[in-house]
């Protein structure tokens, strides 16, 4: 099975130029719809105006796509929640059933690797879930940010998740988290954590350099971008620690596990913030699709 990798950007690799990749669980379970639909020709552009090439990533009726046109994208925000959640176990099945899945962090890296695009933009980063020494629910984001070489740039780990176990993870498994401006751990929605990241970084130069450097030493796995959503976005961090700790109180009651569990509380907390969550979410999004088209030209610069 080969991967479809759109013309354009297929032509952006092969002259060197600046290519971001997108992930498309954002659009079928990230927001309502057309939200979604916006939002992501709204990354797109946003890619586009910092001087990169972007590439949405999903599997379109069983093939796996880097770079969604409008008519895909359509249609992944369209079915929503009724498209497949994949993950890196997923991939397979997916194909082999001839099915639209819409690709987490995880899936969207391999798909990205493959297709020879190194630095991916998302809004967060799955992490350890709350209760996780009981559960053993982590996110499978974290052992492929261990493992697959391609650049995330998210704006920390989300918070419905154990923040502070998530860093322990990400240092048990050897990755560099940078912090963009910063010397804590964004937290998604909020801009600080009180959790120190490894290394602050200021420019785009300085991390697309580090790329460059472990790419020249051949280390195996990524590296974590965590750029804070903008000031003006930031929420209350009162209000939404709040806000998440009644989403996964009834998370709990409902017995909602698994790959359902993000989508769920991200929803439950967009209505008890009134939207809010979700207006903060489209703009830190933004933010770091900013960020990695600065990052990728940098790096294109450096051969």
């Amino acid at each position: 099975m080969k991967i479809k990798v759109a013309e354009e950007v297929k032509k952006a690799l092969a002259e060197g130029k600046a290519v971001v990749a997108l992930e498309s669980t954002i659009i079928s379970h990230g927001m309502p719809y057309p939200q979604n639909v916006e939002t992501a020709l709204r990354v797109e552009e946003e890619v586009r105006k910092n001087g990169a090439v972007p590439a949405t990533i999903a599997i379109i009726d069983g093939v796996p796509t880097v770079g969604c046109n409008r008519e895909e994208i359509e249609k992944l925000g369209k079915a929503g929640l009724t498209v497949t959640k994949v993950s890196r176990r997923d991939i397979p099945i997916v194909i082999a059933k001839g099915l639209n899945g819409a690709t987490t962090v995880a899936s969207t890296m391999i798909l990205a690797e493959k297709a020879g695009v190194k630095i991916f933009a998302t809004g967060g980063i799955g992490g350890v879930h709350r209760g996780a020494e009981k559960t053993m629910d982590i996110s499978a984001d974290l052992d492929e940010l261990s493992k697959t070489n391609v650049t995330v740039v998210c704006a920390g780990a989300k918070s419905i998740l154990d923040l502070n176990l998530t860093m322990e993870y990400l240092e048990t498994k050897g990755v560099a988290v940078i912090g963009y401006g910063t010397d804590e751990l964004p937290a998604f929605f909020t801009r600080e954590s009180g959790i120190k990241v490894g290394y602050r970084m200021d420019t785009p130069k300085e991390i697309a350099e580090s790329m460059k450097a472990k790419e020249d030493m051949g280390l195996e796995g990524g590296m974590l971008v965590t750029n804070p959503i903008p000031e003006e976005y930031s929420m209350d961090a009162k209000v939404i620690g709040e806000a998440i700790d009644k989403a996964v109180k009834e998370a709990e009651e409902k017995g909602v596990k698994g790959k359902d569990i993000t989508p769920f509380l991200l929803d439950k907390i967009q209505k008890i913030t009134g939207g809010d969550s979700l207006a903060s979410n489209i703009q830190l999004v933004l933010n770091n699709a900013r960020l990695a088209s600065q990052i990728a030209v940098e790096l294109s610069k450096l051969g």
